[in-house]
């Protein structure tokens, strides 16, 4: 218990004024254009058994290996943020294996050689706390941690249903991502019976999590894996389809249309001219490329304002994707470029 003093001094210390100066969160995780994934933050993966969520994850994982583009997921970590911590608390060591060397293939990487920015622990034969507690110490004591991704959170306690051990698994997920400044994203299965996340510790992820992604198989076509967000605090994106190719990597489902699912709102092509675009553009590629998404979006917001076309954050997410699309911008190495020679 603390003292009148310490709990004044913790009193002190948590309160926020309208006039502080509080940097927003660094955006990390992208999907479709929209922020999925922010320092400080975590979010999850749900599903049901067979959904393909592990092949899910392991997009984000291959994402995040190379700071680029896998799937539908882009990552943009800081320089001193690039170490991944990834623990599977189901799988077998053989099976985990699998699931590295597919995020390699993914990335570009060979397979041969273990990525010096990847630390992969196998921790089934461990109890539920004694994984906590190594969990705990690998993020405390690993230099550079950016993204940590917990395949099995529900692993890291006794009974899912609990609501005190549920709390605290939550309020330890909280904890790290604030003292330490990375993202995590955790993977939960959903009940067999419908659509809600298992347990009590799945209604507190809702409840916390900045998104929540579903993955789940497509109702008309079995080879086929749905990916939507059920939550997110940013602007939702438009779903994706994948499927498993021959080489056993997902790549997206080409021509799949989302059975009775309403109308993604986009930006429209019909809204603005070529010659209208291109003026922006030039505006706000003036001083050439620019690094990170959120940079990107900024740049874009003001230049189309000068041109009159004062847009808002979401419709600027969607104008941007639409401009990545038509191969106006087009995304290198973690930096945004104007492409004069594109094709409207």
């Amino acid at each position: 218990m603390m003292d009148a003093q310490e709990l004044n001094q913790l009193w002190q210390l948590y309160q926020l004024k309208v006039t502080d100066d509080i940097a927003k969160s660094p955006e990390v995780l992208f999907c479709n254009g929209s922020a999925i994934g922010t320092l400080g933050n975590f979010s999850a993966s749900t599903g049901k058994a067979k959904s393909k969520k592990t092949f899910n994850v392991s997009s984000i994982l291959a994402a995040a290996l190379t700071n680029g583009e896998v799937l539908r997921y882009i990552a943009e970590f800081p320089d001193d943020k690039r170490t991944i911590l990834y623990f599977d608390t189901e799988q077998s060591p053989h099976h985990c294996q699998r699931i590295m060397k597919r995020a390699l293939r993914l990335a570009g990487l060979p397979v041969d050689r273990h990525p010096g920015n990847l630390i992969f622990a196998q921790l089934r034969a461990l109890t539920p706390d004694l994984r906590l507690e190594l969990i705990d110490n690998a993020i405390a004591n690993t230099p550079n941690v950016g993204l940590v991704i917990i395949d099995g959170v529900r692993d890291l306690m006794f009974d899912i249903n609990n609501a005190i051990e549920s709390s605290r698994l939550i309020g330890k997920l909280m904890e790290w991502t604030d003292k330490y400044q990375i993202h995590i994203h955790t993977v939960l299965h959903l009940n067999k019976s419908d659509d809600n996340v298992r347990g009590h510790v799945g209604t507190e992820l809702n409840n916390k999590a900045e998104t929540v992604l579903q993955v789940c198989k497509s109702t008309t076509d079995s080879e086929v894996t749905e990916v939507s967000a059920s939550c997110i605090r940013s602007m939702d994106f438009p779903p994706f389809a994948f499927i498993v190719n021959e080489a056993g990597l997902p790549e997206i489902a080409s021509d799949y249309t989302f059975a009775g699912k309403t109308k993604i709102q986009t930006f429209s092509y019909t809204e603005l001219t070529p010659e209208q675009h291109r003026q922006a553009l030039e505006m706000a590629f003036a001083d050439g490329a620019i690094k990170a998404c959120q940079n990107c979006e900024d740049s874009i917001k003001r230049a189309y304002a000068a041109c009159g076309f004062p847009y808002g954050d979401g419709k600027v997410t969607k104008l941007k994707s639409f401009l990545m699309n038509k191969r106006m911008i087009v995304r290198e190495n973690g930096t945004y470029s104007y492409n004069p020679k594109f094709y409207y």
